[in-house]
């Protein structure tokens, strides 16, 4: 139990086998310990009873004095890998040094528990490995092409008293670093290195061995990678008590040094630049100094992009080991010399610029008479620029028809001159351009207006795209060297310059049309002079002086400036007193009249004087204003507002400029009554149910009048808040006539309105609900008649609300619901022991026929 609870101090399990003359590592840890982190480790050694102190991680003096020079030289010393573990160096360890090992740790636990040293036995054998490479002086030094096969030995054999096992590993020394290539371990198991694994899986590297413990290194395909110095690795390794292996010991040998000749392929000229229809000569080297018989293989590729890779590129033409040649109509290839090519493409086009380049592979013979190819190159691409034969012809560009006014027609041709050298497999496009005329310095940018294609198809741009979508801005070929450009109604944001571009496109063997030049005509500047829009109005009064109920007339008389034929239309507006409630802005559209001479209504909305109002044309520039049997609600300033208007594209009419014309004042004299209204009612507070009473009371001052002269339009009005911040809500009205409008209502209560007396008018609300409360009142427009016997509107007169609030009657709202609860509970209190009564009664009856029994402390069994 202490063992398992407390310090464990832990050595390898031995013996331990290690070969004479190398350094050894014997490992020791402690776990499971209190006291501080860093443990202090004694070593001991012991050849048969008595144990010889060798050194201590804490006391210098702990070291025996014949172990003294040796750890003072440090052959033997004390490595710590952490705070819990050591490990003993011995360097040069002899057979003197086989014996027993023992670690201790001193003690810093509170109690003592486990373990506090361990001992293992090593073993010194002696050294019985030799490794050696070949006897031949050409392997020391190898000089091969790329692609060739090479093959490397070396010898290993031990005869070491104990079981061991050999681990071979040959390198290659890459840079100032060994790196491996293939290893047979000491389990007989074969370990490519990093980045050999293909090969090796592809057998182009293999190990084998032979007699007299010989170890054979084969590579094929010899790359330049593959050149460098070449080293045999053997390590020696035992396995342990624990079945763990153990390397004891490793030695190498350095077998050759091997030096790869690369072969290139290079196109021997560098960019190449020709005209179309010439021809394009370019030819593909192989540098190589295989000696040997070989055959190479050559392919030609064409991509657009130097980055494009082989499987993107087009194959043009190829020639196998066999020095066949695939079929091509424009491209032949040729065997110039041993390692030279040569490509020729006729008749270039221009769709031939880009980048050629070359694949070459050398094939060899076999023992078996098959060709094996045993190196494969890419040269580096070559640019290639056709360039193409230009037509020569000039542009220009003239404007048939040019604008004086605004919305007038611009023409303009765009001719095509002075055309030589041109083929039949030339054709023409235009692309027509806008440039604005901007003030200063500011960077005057390029709109297009639109372009043709190869095959003449128009592509707008964005600049007027919706116009030319309506047919406004046409383009059109007049003949083969004529384009035109035509603006139906041009408008002052078409003023600018107009240019063209005339573009040269030549078709290619694979009938595709390619641009081969553009040429810009001069600018033409489209500009007329303009002048500010002015327009003059002046109202006259016709009659100066009139009463209420007789016609008011006025006329507008118009003169402009400036404007191409212009047409007017007329709209009379009213600026009344900020006294008329029906209008608070004060001005009111009365009627108008358009250019086309159409008449509408605007704001006008007293039905019983629809046709009191006339606008009407009198000349070109003169309209006339009429308003039958005025009231004195219509008294205020009365104007002209005209809007002139010019003919537009497409027969639409555009606005050009707007005028105001002076005021006339309708002002009637007059010293009728003055009227005033208010709001009463008995009882402002109510319960719910019960009926409200509100009282429009209105009284008159100054000029008595006979009721029969005097009638009344009444509008109740309510507000449901406390304070007067929300919009009113219309409950009824009662117009002169006595008819009665209600509001549409989503309570249960109702209303009433009346008449009570001539200058008294009532409002009940019948069955109030909670949301009949808030602010109630009056709005009252009187009509007065006239001597003439003509109805006037005063204006209208608001009364001073009046807050109704309704309360709930607490006992009616119960009775009625508390007399049905005691109710139905009775009732349900009866039904529920009735029920019980009988179920207990006839249902649940059951007779047991059950012995008496005596009354003693033990029952029967039964009853249990």
């Amino acid at each position: 139990l202490a063992f398992c609870r407390g310090r464990i101090v832990r050595v390898p399990k031995g013996p331990l086998i290690r070969v004479v003359g190398t350094e050894v590592a014997i490992p020791c840890s402690v776990s499971d310990y209190d006291g501080p982190s860093e443990q202090n480790f004694d070593w001991e050694f012991s050849r048969e009873t008595d144990f010889v102190r060798i050194v201590s991680t804490w006391d210098s003096t702990f070291t025996s004095e014949e172990y003294q020079k040796r750890v003072g030289r440090g052959d033997i010393k004390l490595r710590r890998s952490s705070n819990d573990a050591v490990e003993l160096v011995i360097r040069n360890i002899q057979p003197a040094d086989q014996g027993r090992y023992k670690c201790s740790t001193p003690s810093t636990d509170a109690t003592v528990q486990g373990n506090y040293d361990a001992e293992v036995q090593v073993k010194v054998i002696s050294d019985g490995l030799s490794v050696s490479g070949s006897k031949a002086r050409s392997s020391t030094s190898l000089r091969l092409s790329e692609g060739d096969s090479f093959k490397l030995r070396c010898s290993a054999i031990t005869t070491s008293p104990e079981h061991t096992h050999l681990h071979v590993t040959w390198q290659i020394k890459s840079g100032s670093s060994w790196q491996d290539i293939l290893s047979l371990t000491h389990e007989g198991k074969f370990q490519p290195g990093p980045g050999y694994e293909e090969r090796y899986r592809s057998g182009d590297i293999r190990l084998d061995t032979g007699a007299n413990d010989t170890y054979r290194l084969s590579v094929s395909q010899a790359s330049s990678a593959d050149g460098g110095a070449y080293r045999c690795l053997v390590s020696e390794w035992v396995r342990g008590v624990d079945g763990s292996w153990q390397k004891i010991q490793e030695k190498s040998v350095e077998i050759a040094t091997v030096s790869i000749q690369r072969t290139d392929v290079v196109i021997s000229t560098s960019n190449v630049s020709v005209t179309e229809r010439d021809s394009l000569d370019l030819t593909c080297n192989i540098t190589t100094d295989r000696s040997g018989i070989f055959q190479a293989e050559v392919m030609w590729y064409f991509s657009a992009s130097p980055d494009d890779t082989l499987s993107d590129a087009q194959l043009l033409l190829s020639m196998d080991h066999d020095s066949v040649v695939s079929d091509s109509t424009l491209i032949s290839l040729s065997h110039v010399d041993r390692n030279s090519y040569r490509l020729l493409v006729r008749d270039v086009d221009v769709e031939d610029s880009g980048y050629y380049f070359c694949e070459a592979a050398i094939w060899v013979p076999l023992h078996n008479g098959s060709w094996h190819k045993v190196v494969e190159r890419t040269s580096a691409p070559v640019s290639v620029v056709v360039t193409a034969l230009e037509p020569d012809y000039d542009v220009f560009l003239n404007a048939s028809k040019t604008p004086k006014f605004s919305d007038d027609p611009t023409e303009l041709n765009c001719r095509i001159t002075n055309v030589q050298d041109t083929e039949a497999n030339i054709r023409f496009t235009v692309s027509w351009y806008y440039r604005q005329h901007l003030p200063g310095d500011d960077v005057v940018t390029e709109e297009l207006l639109a372009s043709m294609d190869a095959d003449w198809t128009l592509l707008l741009g964005d600049r007027g795209r919706e116009r030319i979508q309506n047919g406004e801005i046409i383009f059109s070929k007049k003949s083969a060297d004529t384009f035109s450009l035509r603006i139906q109604w041009t408008s002052e944001s078409d003023r600018g310059d107009y240019f063209c571009v005339i573009s040269a496109w030549s078709r290619h063997r694979n009938n595709s049309w390619v641009k081969s030049k553009d040429v810009t005509s001069a600018s033409v500047n489209i500009f007329w002079a303009t002048q500010d829009y002015t327009l003059t109005v002046e109202a006259v009064k016709l009659k100066p002086f009139f009463v209420a109920g007789h016609t008011f007339e006025m006329t507008c008389k118009v003169s402009s400036k400036n404007i191409k034929t212009p047409r007017y239309s007329v709209l009379i507006t009213a600026e009344k007193p900020f006294t008329d409630q029906s209008n608070p802005n004060g001005t009111t559209r009365i009627i108008s009249l358009n250019q086309d001479s159409v008449v509408r209504l605007e704001d006008w909305t007293d039905q019983t004087r629809v046709d009191g109002v006339v606008l009407e044309k009198v000349q070109e520039n003169e309209f006339r204003y009429r308003m039958y049997q005025t009231q004195i609600s219509d008294a205020g300033l009365y104007r002209c507002v005209v809007t002139a208007w010019s003919p537009g594209g497409g027969g639409m009419w555009r606005e050009a400029v707007n005028g105001l014309s002076n005021p006339i004042q309708i002002d009637f004299q007059t010293s009728g009554p003055v009227f005033n209204v208010s709001v009463h009612s008995d009882s402002p507070t109510i319960y719910q149910g019960e009926v409200a009473d509100l009282l429009c009371i209105i009284t008159t001052e100054g000029m008595p009048l006979e009721p029969d002269d005097m009638s009344f339009d009444v509008s109740w009005f309510a507000v449901r808040s406390f304070a007067l911040d929300r919009e009113p809500v219309l409950l009824a009205s009662l117009d002169r006539r006595g008819i009665v409008t209600q509001s549409r209502r989503n309570g249960s209560s109702d209303l009433s309105l009346e008449r009570i007396s001539p200058l008294e008018f009532r409002l009940r609300v019948h069955g109030c609900e909670d949301h009949d409360f808030g602010n109630h009142y009056c709005v009252v427009t009187p009509w007065v008649r006239s001597a003439t016997g003509v109805w006037q509107r005063e204006p209208d007169i608001k009364a001073k609300p009046i807050f109704l609030s309704v309360k709930m009657d607490v006992l009616n709202a119960f009775k009625y619901p508390l007399l049905i609860g005691i109710g139905l509970a009775t009732v349900i209190g009866l039904l529920s022991c009735l029920i019980g009564y009988c179920s207990s009664r006839w249902c649940c009856k059951k007779e047991v026929q059950e012995t008496r029994r005596e009354r003693r402390r033990l029952m029967s069994m039964e009853m249990d």
